[in-house]
């Protein structure tokens, strides 16, 4: 008897029982980093069938001639437009675009690891769950970089997710990337295209609220590039907390102290910082207590940069106290202007 993709305890051994593999990929100014990523997903030796569907946005550098060339030389690969540049719309045109029965999402600043395909979908089929995956594993190359990495894997970074800091394997709040069902996808209508950001976030959480699992695996661990200055972290940074905030909105049961922790830490340092200058002007004398936010927060700085920063080459190290305040601080005033205030 044929197993079918969902049955906990099938453990596909023929090619025949491998279901295929749709892997979609929204790109968008990836000339650099595309090649890579497209590569290593048709390296990925599955067993069953594969193919690939870029969406490619309107981008300022050579993203839609590294994908032309791709299509032109491998069959499996193909391109849709995204014409909108948003990674929902995106993912949704390239999800519309083929007909397995699992999808693999992939971006373009992702590179997969050896079996990762492969390890997802035995992943799918023990569980039964509707989307699993792992860990986002940042990887840096310039000192900056390897700062950012590090950062993003630390719990002062950027908090206790487990597809930031992993944990062990069940059900998550969500996870990075996703390996979808998609008959989950179709019938809860695909991405959401009105997010900007987070909108991996906010498909989990209808997944969750319609009595789908989302599963955590951390042996499902793929590498990132990190953003390369502090200016495209800054702008990466602000844009998440602008959708953090929106996704509160829409869902104010998912408000919880992490997500409003940079927030309120741009609040008191800034009001105390305020007070601290008017009593420098000689303003009253207890103005100067408000000097004890931006110490603390500067201190907290200091010492989770010393602790996070072990082991990390000597200018990775340097960079890791503006690495850590400028994500806090982009992160809390994206959420405090709100998606509104584009």
């Amino acid at each position: 008897m044929t197993r079918q993709l969902g049955d906990p305890t099938s453990e596909p051994a023929a090619e025949q029982q491998w279901p295929g593999v749709s892997v979609v990929m929204p790109v968008l100014d990836e000339e650099q980093h595309l090649e890579t990523a497209v590569c290593r997903v048709l390296a990925q030796e599955y067993a069953g069938p594969l193919e690939v569907v870029l969406a490619v946005a309107p981008s300022m550098d050579g993203t839609a001639a590294v994908a032309a060339r791709l299509t032109a030389e491998d069959p499996r690969v193909r391109t849709v437009d995204n014409a909108s540049g948003r990674t929902a719309a995106g993912l949704n045109a390239a999800i519309a675009a083929t007909t397995h029965p699992v999808v693999v999402r992939v971006d373009g600043h992702s590179v997969l690891p050896r079996g990762y395909i492969r390890r997802a979908v035995e992943v799918l089929q023990q569980t039964a769950a509707d989307n699993v995956g792992g860990i986002m594993d940042p990887r840096g190359v310039t000192p900056f970089e390897q700062a950012v990495a590090r950062a993003m894997s630390s719990r002062l970074g950027i908090g206790a997710a487990r597809f930031h800091v992993g944990g062990e394997p069940g059900p998550a709040e969500t996870v990075y990337l996703g390996v979808f069902r998609r008959q989950v996808l179709e019938r809860l209508g695909g991405f959401d295209e009105r997010f900007t950001r987070a909108q991996d976030w906010e498909l989990n959480h209808r997944i969750r609220a319609a009595g789908g699992t989302v599963w955590f695996s951390p042996d499902l661990r793929v590498s990132y590039r990190p953003r390369s200055s502090p200016r495209a972290l800054a702008r990466q940074f602000y844009r998440t907390g602008q959708w953090r905030r929106e996704v509160i909105r829409r869902y104010p049961d998912t408000a919880s102290p992490r997500y409003l922790a940079a927030p309120l830490t741009v609040v008191l340092v800034t009001v105390g910082s305020a007070l601290g200058l008017v009593a420098a002007a000689g303003g009253p004398r207890w103005a100067v207590v408000g000097v004890v936010a931006p110490l603390g927060y500067g201190a907290l700085v200091a010492g989770g940069s010393v602790v996070a920063g072990q082991g990390l080459p000597t200018r990775a190290r340097a960079w890791l106290p503006l690495v850590l305040s400028t994500m806090h601080v982009s992160w809390g005033l994206g959420f405090l202007r709100g998606a509104g205030g584009r």
